[in-house]
C-alpha cells in the first residue's frame, strides 16, 4: 500500500479513522492504482499514491463519517447525495477506484436487511405496485430524458458500438438494426415491443422494415407522450400502443423484441414475465430478450433500488434462460454486450452533466441538487460497473424461438453483419 500521510498522520489515526473507515481506506489503497485523497471533517487528510490525486473525497460532517460503520459504501453515496460529502476531481475515477476495491461486494448486514425490506415493500408481485415502480422512474417525462438520450429514437437501453461507430446516435441505430436482424424482421410482420419506452424501435421498425409494431408499456405518462408523438407524425394507424403490465400482453405476434424488460420483473416474478413473453409469440416465432443480468446469483444493489429503480431486480443469466426453457422457448443465441453498455452510459452521463441546467429549469424543486447527485452517480457508476474487470453485471441479448426452430433460420451470424 503506497500511502503518504505526512504530518497529519497522527490526527487521522487518533480522531477520525474508525475501524470501518480504516477498512475502506486499506481496501481502496491495496486494490487501485488510482491516486486519491480523503479530507475528513476535522481537516485531516489521507493520501494514496505519490502522484497528484485524481480525485478527493471531502467529508463535510462527522455524521457522514460515522454512518460508514452502519451502512458501508451506501453511506458514502448517500452522504454525497445529501451534500455531506463532496467529490473534487474526476468523478468517474472515484467510482472506478471503488469498483477496483470491490466496495459493491460489501456484505453489510444492515444494508442486507434494508434490501430485504425493500423487496417486501416494493415487490412487483402486484400489478398496481409494478405500475407505481415503473412510473417512479419512467414518468419523469420526455422533456427530462430528451436532452441526454440520443436524437434518433431516444433509446434508453444499451447501444451497439460496432467498429467505426462515432456517436451515440449511430450506436443506437446500430442496436435497433441488430435486434431487428436477429428476428429477421420484414415487411408485414407483426411484432410486439415489450417495454417500448419512447417508441424509437417501433418507429424504426416501421420506417426501415415495414413491420407492424405494438408497444407495451405500463408507465402512464410515457404512453401518453408517445401516443401524442405518433399522432403528430401520422403514425397512429401504423403503430399500436397498449398500456398494461408485462404479464398482460394481449394477442400473439410473429416476432417479439423485449429490450430492457426483465430487470423490472422483480425477484419473484421473473417466470411469469418470461412466460408472458412466450405466450405473446406465435408458434415458430422469433424473439430477442435483451436484459441486464448477473453472471451468478447476487443481490441487486440496495442503493440503486432505493433511489433509482424501486422493485428492480437483476436476474442471473442462468435463471433467465431456465425460465425461457420452462416457457417453451428455444435459446438460439446469447450475446454479451457488457462493454457496449459502458460506452453508452459514458455518453448519457456526459450529456446529463452538460444539460442539467436546462433540466433543472423544467422544475427546480423536483430536479434539485439532491436529484442531480443521485442521477449522475447512477449513470457514471453504472458505466464503471460495466467497465470493471471485477464486474459480475453484464448485458445479454438472448435470441429465442417459440418451440424448436426449423432449418430456415440462418446457420451462422453472418446475416447480422452484412452492409
Amino acid at each position: 500500500m503506497n500511502d503518504a500521510l505526512g504530518p497529519i498522520e497522527a490526527p487521522v489515526a487518533r480522531a477520525v479513522v474508525s475501524r470501518p473507515m480504516l477498512r475502506l481506506l486499506t481496501s481502496m489503497g491495496d486494490r487501485t492504482a488510482i491516486p486519491f485523497s480523503i479530507v475528513f471533517s476535522d481537516g485531516s487528510e489521507f493520501r494514496h499514491g505519490d502522484a497528484p490525486p485524481a480525485f478527493t473525497l471531502r467529508f463535510r460532517t462527522r455524521r457522514a463519517e460515522r454512518r460508514l460503520a452502519a451502512f458501508g459504501h451506501v453511506a458514502l453515496l448517500e452522504a454525497y447525495f445529501e451534500q455531506e460529502l463532496d467529490v473534487d476531481g474526476e468523478f468517474a475515477l472515484a467510482l472506478r477506484a471503488a469498483f477496483d476495491a470491490k466496495l459493491d461486494y460489501d456484505a453489510n448486514p444492515l444494508t442486507a436487511v434494508c434490501n430485504r425490506w425493500h423487496e417486501m415493500r416494493f415487490s412487483n408481485r402486484t400489478i398496481r405496485q409494478a405500475k407505481a415502480n415503473a412510473s417512479y422512474h419512467y414518468d419523469l417525462g420526455h422533456p427530462f430524458f430528451q436532452p441526454w438520450l440520443d436524437r434518433v429514437g431516444m433509446m434508453y437501453t444499451c447501444a451497439y458500438w460496432r467498429e467505426g461507430t462515432r456517436t451515440l446516435e449511430e450506436a443506437q441505430t446500430n442496436k435497433m438494426d441488430h435486434v431487428c436482424r436477429k428476428v429477421e424482421l420484414k415487411a408485414g410482420d407483426s411484432f410486439v415491443d415489450v417495454g417500448c419506452g419512447f417508441g424509437g424501435l417501433l418507429v424504426h421498425a416501421w420506417e426501415r422494415y415495414g413491420a407492424l409494431g405494438t408497444g407495451i408499456n405500463t408507465a402512464t405518462r410515457q404512453v401518453a407522450e408517445l401516443r401524442s408523438d405518433l399522432e403528430r407524425r401520422n403514425l397512429a394507424d401504423k403503430i399500436k400502443l397498449i398500456e398494461c403490465d408485462f404479464r398482460e400482453i394481449p394477442g400473439q405476434y410473429d416476432k417479439l423484441l423485449s429490450i430492457g424488460t426483465l430487470e423490472h420483473a422483480g425477484r419473484d416474478q421473473l417466470q411469469p414475465v418470461v412466460r408472458a413473453h412466450a405466450d405473446a409469440l406465435k408458434p415458430g416465432g422469433l424473439g430477442v430478450i435483451h436484459f441486464i443480468g448477473h453472471v451468478g446469483d447476487f443481490e441487486t444493489e440496495y442503493w440503486i433500488r432505493k433511489h433509482i429503480f424501486p422493485g428492480g431486480w437483476i436476474p442471473s443469466l442462468s435463471r433467465a434462460i431456465e425460465c425461457m426453457e420452462r416457457s417453451g422457448l428455444e435459446v438460439l443465441d446469447v450475446e454479451n454486450l457488457r462493454r457496449h453498455y459502458a460506452l453508452t452510459l459514458d455518453a448519457w452521463a456526459e450529456r446529463f452533466d452538460a444539460s442539467f441546467d436546462a433540466i433543472q429549469a423544467l422544475d427546480p424543486v423536483r430536479f434539485d441538487e439532491y436529484f442531480r447527485r443521485k442521477w449522475r452517480t447512477y449513470l457514471w457508476s453504472c458505466a464503471e460497473m460495466f467497465r470493471s474487470p471485477n464486474g459480475q453485471t453484464h448485458l445479454f441479448q438472448v435470441t429465442v424461438s417459440k418451440g424448436n426452430l426449423g432449418y430456415d433460420y440462418p446457420m451462422s451470424r453472418a446475416h447480422l453483419y452484412r452492409a
